[in-house]
């Protein structure tokens, strides 16, 4: 998590560098910090919350420095406070630099460095750079970092300044995104290329262990080997775009309302109706090799995890491929095995969640192939996996995610469709199967029209303090998302669970003060379904049941129901995860909390 930003050049550095930060909020925002030089001496600012109190401060000061680097802070070592903002200083203040990552023998190096007269400030890790760079200068900034980042284990992006030398930035990146944008006459990093996208397009990428001086018309790479790196400059892709709320009171409720339109994007030039199937011309896959799949595994964090569960069921079921889904963050560290015949989907929104990266990467080692699913041109995942399908979603701002779940829905099923019809799918269902997937669109806006109906079922409910979400066959990973969607903006306790699994344990927690979720639309299960909730109705609780609009029957048990448009079982969770990411934006605008930017959380998780 985390996001830095740098600047040197002819423009204001200040003004600058705090725009460059303000794009890279979704990061976190527990805290932010400016450090730049001006006549010999570093000059810094720091300010607990966002970006914008940051902001205020450095106008008030009237700052003016020759180079910038910032950083907002999603905490990991140390409480948000000023002491532990980034940027960090030595004790003498001739270094300021601000990370993002971990440093995990930090306790090791700190008691190093207090042996050797180095005295902390702050609670965290980064401020371990700091000192150790410092001890290790003698007039050479660009070899005192050569001779500290060895020293560093975990995975960590770095920018540094050095009073004596206010004509550059140096930049590290280990496992971590840093990217260099180069300007006329000016160049920019940052975590995300998107931070100065609206600059230059131009762009430099670090790899592992690298080291770049960074300065206003030149760039030098080194290697950790210390030799110098000649690293090719490319473009960025033009699908970077500016994002706004375009009127809506949160970017959550926009994107929410967008999602007609990226479902659209998802499935444009990508079937052909006369055969029934997909194609994806850019994956670059020979089709031969997806024919010899005999196995799919899925890695994943959060909500694209969510979303790579429900199309397991998808896979097993019309493509007839067994399929093992993994949390990234487990598979890592599992010793896996891994068979031939294996096709490995990553899928992250950003392209840089660690985990995923981490897992990608020791596959790729293993000498396995992998298919990325992302949201993100130019990402890191774009650019390890193999082959890669882009969401085409557009800038996804609220932290929690919403149009990008339904969009990795509609690729997956996309992707699903295309593996079944080469196997032994017929062109007739797969022409249906298409049939229903174009109807999405309709489907979703007529869910969205919904919107002052399931505004006043949050008001009513509101209040609750604990939630189940509950489904059987697709609506079981659906659940799960719903209830994710629910405690993230609104800090609800939510938990999806299989209906069927409730007399094993979790009804125990139902009463009159805990309401059920009920995602009614899985037509194969639903007999069985309105037996479980009768068993939740029987020890008095609440019911909100979301149905298809011609299960009337479900009136008679629950308390209040929202109506979706009917679909195949396959594509249902798209309409029913609609409603539940408006039921949960509703509650969270009457608890008054911070939609956008939950408390705790960050959009990339770029951290273990």
């Amino acid at each position: 998590m985390c996001g830095i930003f740098g600047y040197i050049g002819p423009k204001n550095v200040a003004k600058t560098t705090i725009e460059g930060l303000k794009t890279l909020e979704y990061r976190g925002y527990d805290s932010a910090g400016i450090a730049g030089i001006s006549h010999g001496k570093i000059y810094y600012c720091k300010e607990v919350g966002k970006v914008e109190v940051l902001e205020k401060e450095v106008q008030k000061s009237q700052m003016v420095i020759d180079v910038g680097i910032a950083q907002t802070r999603w905490a990991t070592h140390g409480k948000p406070s000023k002491i532990n903002a980034h940027p960090h200083l030595d004790n003498d203040g001739t270094i300021a630099l601000v990370h993002n990552g971990i440093i995990e023998n930090y306790e090791s190096l700190k008691q190093m460095l207090q042996t050797n007269g180095a005295k902390f400030v702050s609670q965290t890790d980064t401020e371990v750079i700091a000192h150790l760079v410092s001890s290790r200068y003698k007039g050479d900034f660009l070899k005192a970092v050569q001779e500290a980042v060895p020293l560093l284990k975990g995975a960590f992006a770095i920018a540094i300044i050095h009073r004596d030398f206010p004509d550059r930035m140096i930049a590290v990146a280990h496992q971590s995104p840093l990217i260099i944008g180069k300007g006329y006459g000016e160049t920019f990093i940052s975590s995300d290329a998107n931070a100065f996208a609206a600059h230059t397009r131009e762009v430099v990428y670090l790899a592992d262990s690298e080291i770049a001086v960074v300065k206003a018309h030149e760039i030098e790479i080194y290697n950790s080997s210390m030799e110098t790196v000649v690293r090719e400059t490319k473009t960025l892709s033009n699908a970077m775009q500016e994002a706004t709320k375009s009127g809506f009171a949160h970017f959550t409720l926009k994107e929410i309302n967008e999602q007609p339109k990226t479902i659209r994007s998802a499935l444009l030039s990508r079937f052909i109706d006369g055969y029934g199937t997909a194609i994806f011309e850019e994956i670059g896959l020979d089709l031969n090799e997806l024919l010899a799949v005999q196995r799919i595994l899925i890695l994943a964090c959060g909500t694209s995890w969510n979303a790579g569960y429900l199309s397991s069921y998808m896979f097993e079921d019309k493509a007839r491929i067994p399929v093992q889904v993994e949390i990234s963050s487990e598979f890592r560290y599992k010793n896996p095995v891994v068979p031939s015949g294996t096709l490995v989907i990553a899928i992250s929104q950003s392209g840089e969640t660690a985990d995923t990266i981490a897992a990608v990467r020791e596959l790729k080692a293993k000498g396995i192939r992998v298919l990325g699913i992302c949201n993100v041109h130019d990402s890191t995942l774009a650019r390890e996996a193999d082959a890669c399908i882009f969401l085409k979603a557009g800038p996804e701002i609220g932290v929690c995610s919403t149009k990008a779940f339904t969009s990795q829905i509609v690729v997956l099923t996309l992707l699903c469709l295309m593996m079944a019809r080469m196997r032994h799918m017929g062109k007739r269902e797969g022409q249906d199967f298409l049939d229903a997937l174009q109807k999405l669109p309709e489907q979703v806006q007529s869910v969205l029209d919904q919107s002052e109906l399931i505004r006043k079922i949050a008001k009513k409910y509101a209040h609750y303090e604990n939630f189940f979400f509950l489904g059987r066959g697709y609506m079981y990973p659906t659940s799960l998302e719903g209830a994710l969607k629910l405690k993230e903006i609104s800090y609800i306790n939510a938990n999806g669970y299989p209906a069927g699994e409730m007399k094993h344990g979790p009804i125990a927690l139902i009463n009159e003060a805990c309401p059920t979720v009920a995602l009614c639309a899985n037509k194969i299960t639903y007999e069985k379904f309105l037996s479980n909730l009768m068993e939740i109705k029987a020890r008095s609780g609440p019911i909100i049941a979301i149905a298809e609009e011609d299960n009337k029957n479900i009136e008679k048990i629950a308390d209040d129901v929202i109506w979706v448009p009917a679909t195949i079982d396959e594509l249902a969770v798209v309409p029913t995860t609609i409603a539940t990411q408006l039921l949960a934006y509703y509650i969270a605008l009457e608890r008054g909390t911070d939609i956008d930017q939950p408390r705790n959380l960050a959009k990339s998780v770029t951290v273990e």
